[in-house]
């Protein structure tokens, strides 16, 4: 059985002059227990949109999502999300948000204190359990969120381009980690990105996105020898793969421009 199967999954959005505007059109995939799914597509395609289903933040208009074969029908803690914006509490320090979770969860001080630090090791922040978010770069406010959303175990790692504020050089070191992270725990990732090469070194299947209404143009496999690193960027297959996805993506977006101008 899948992890996850997107089933046929439409949304309508009406806007405010009573127009309806179609984000997601007829989408069926299904994504296979600890597999690593990327989804990408063009800006505005509804990548955000169907993640949000996936999370029960948001309704399908028509079709389902299940998960483990039951139906999503709201939040959950089976799914952990990991957003662009860090969107950790700025009043808690990077250990007590880690800990949050755990705490309504009805953990005992113990259970919270030796998990949250068992992921801050993890994401190799061990030394800032006592610090605050205000204090922290980028990278590692996300490395805080990532922790925070793996210590309270879900099945499934939703991540909406958790990377896509970050300079290149600290993107490139929380992929790296990511890969690490993800090989040890085995989790079932769902992860959402306009950068073609982060897709690739992170994927072990690809979903390309047409333009809006968004549709699965097209699932690709990636066929790179893991364990991976920025290294693999370099390679034939990695080339050749990018190349594929460029003009996939390219042709969507100057169809949609195209029509956009009509």
């Amino acid at each position: 059985m899948a992890k996850l199967e997107i089933k046929k999954v439409n949304k309508v959005f009406e806007t405010k002059k009573n127009r309806k505007l179609k984000a997601l059109d007829d989408i069926s995939f299904t994504v296979a227990d600890n597999e690593f799914a990327v989804i990408v597509g063009p800006s505005g395609c509804g990548k955000s949109t169907l993640l949000n289903i996936i999370a029960g933040l948001d309704t399908a208009s028509d079709g389902e999502v299940l998960m483990d074969g039951k139906r999503i029908e709201g939040p959950g803690a089976e799914r952990g999300m990991v957003f662009q914006t860090y969107t950790l509490f700025p009043w808690l320090s990077v250990q007590k948000n880690i800990e949050f979770g755990l705490q309504i969860k009805k953990m005992t001080k113990q259970e919270r204190e030796e998990r949250a630090k068992q992921f801050l090791d993890l994401v190799q922040l061990s030394k800032f359990g006592d610090v605050y978010p205000k204090e922290l770069s980028g990278g590692m406010k996300q490395r805080v969120a990532i922790a925070r959303a793996l210590a309270n175990d879900p099945e499934i790692l939703l991540m909406d381009e958790p990377f896509g504020a970050l300079d290149a050089q600290t993107r490139v070191v929380m992929q790296e980690l990511l890969l690490e992270i993800w090989n040890e725990s085995q989790k079932t990732v769902v992860f959402i990105t306009h950068d073609i090469d982060e897709a690739i070194l992170l994927a072990d299947n690809i979903y390309i996105m047409s333009r809006l209404p968004g549709r699965i143009k097209e699932i690709l496999h990636v066929d790179i020898s893991r364990p991976r690193s920025h290294k693999s960027l370099y390679t034939p297959e990695f080339l050749k793969l990018k190349t594929r996805i460029t003009e996939a993506i390219w042709e969507e977006s100057k169809a949609a421009a195209t029509e956009i101008r009509k």
